[in-house]
């Protein structure tokens, strides 16, 4: 069987967490842990989605992406989930420092917090909560935007508008000024914009479209094919744009697999999978299974039994000695679950009652393995 050992992060040395931290510190000359060299302005580019082993897969539909050098492969981090690793890349931390462990994960012993939303359910409905749970206070770290700003660099984000204000925004991209965008060509516009101004200058854009159309029609589909085209001629065009002194470096937040409907296993309906258990958080790819008092062996026991070689299962001790998260603080190891799950192969743990819209989609993230943890680190010098 494939996946016969998990992928695990390399943080401190080669994860996206080291991003950031690197290319600021290429901004003002000094070493860094990924090698980048000195650059006066400095845009990041994250493409949603976008796996090393995605990109090489279709590399005739970018063929100016392909084209670059890159230092090998990093890996994403765990879970290998978007607000994770937007966490991990905003922080310059592993999961286990910045707490945002997951799609949704607990929080102070409460009920589950959907970190894309930042809402909890409330009588059966979303429920904000930007005001009892501040996103400065789940994430307590300060940014290395925020740091960056202090120390005098220009620092910008261009994004999604409605993003703008947002609990996983302020979460994790605090610090920086917030530029809305509404399609490509004015997230090009920005970056290209910021590019022009006085240094040191850092730009971040992110798009998310890739990653949607692979979710909705599977990676390597033929809408997703035709999505990557458009972003290999965005990210050409901001390249074009670059000064002297400049650098665009591209990279992803997470890979992702094709999951056929035949390997989805809906916990909603395995009644196996339900007991002994307090509640399911995570997404399908990687779950925090939290066990209602006393039942964590069992829990443990029953979900190893029954996914067998389909996953990995380990207890929170387990997973954080092995590094999944990696050095977890006392405050963050109560969000994680009494046991994490994490996929092999093409397999998915679904909720067809609780998550209805993710339990139904072809692509899923969030594990282990090598599709959904490397991600590219791509560099365009003028």
């Amino acid at each position: 069987m494939v996946d016969t050992a998990p992928v695990l992060p390399a943080y401190g040395s080669r994860s996206l967490a080291e991003v950031t931290p690197s290319l600021i510190g290429a901004l003002r000359g000094e070493a860094n842990p990924l090698g980048i060299e000195p650059a006066g302005r400095v845009c990041l580019l994250l493409v949603d989605g976008l796996g090393t082993e995605l990109l090489a897969a279709h590399a005739a539909d970018a063929p100016f992406l392909s084209s670059l050098p890159g230092a090998g492969a990093l890996t994403a981090g765990f879970p290998s989930s978007t607000p994770v690793s937007l966490a991990s890349l905003g922080t310059g931390a592993p999961p286990g420092a910045h707490g945002i462990l997951g799609v949704s994960f607990a929080v102070e012993h409460g009920p589950l917090l959907d970190s894309l939303k930042w809402t909890t359910e409330v009588d059966g409905k979303p429920a904000d909560q930007r005001k009892s749970l501040p996103p400065e206070e789940v994430q307590p770290l300060e940014t290395a935007l925020g740091r960056a700003r202090q120390q005098g660099v220009d620092v910008r984000v261009a994004s999604a508008a409605m993003f703008a204000g947002s609990g996983l925004t302020r979460a994790t991209l605090r610090g920086a000024d917030y530029r809305g965008v509404y399609a490509l060509g004015d997230l090009a516009a920005e970056l290209i914009t910021a590019l022009s101004a006085p240094p040191p200058v850092f730009c971040y854009g992110y798009h998310a479209n890739l990653d949607a159309l692979g979710h909705l029609y599977g990676p390597g589909s033929l809408a997703w094919r035709l999505e990557l085209r458009i972003i290999d001629r965005v990210a050409a065009l901001v390249a074009e744009a670059l000064p002297p002194d400049g650098l665009l470096a591209i990279t992803a937040d997470h890979g992702m697999v094709h999951v056929p409907p035949t390997d989805k296993i809906d916990a909603d309906t395995t009644p196996e999978l339900q007991h002994g258990v307090r509640m399911l958080g995570g997404d399908p790819r990687s779950r925090h299974v939290y066990a209602e008092p006393g039942a964590a062996g069992d829990v443990l026991a029953t979900w190893t039994g029954l996914l067998g070689e389909r996953a990995w299962v380990r207890t929170r001790e387990e997973a954080i000695a092995d590094g999944w998260f990696g050095e977890v603080t006392d405050a963050m190891r109560p969000r994680i679950g009494d046991v994490v799950v994490a996929m092999r192969g093409t397999t998915a743990v679904t909720r067809t009652n609780g998550e209805p819209l993710i339990s139904a989609l072809t692509g899923q993230h969030g594990s282990l393995t090598a599709a959904e943890q490397h991600i590219p680190l791509l560099q365009v010098r003028s």
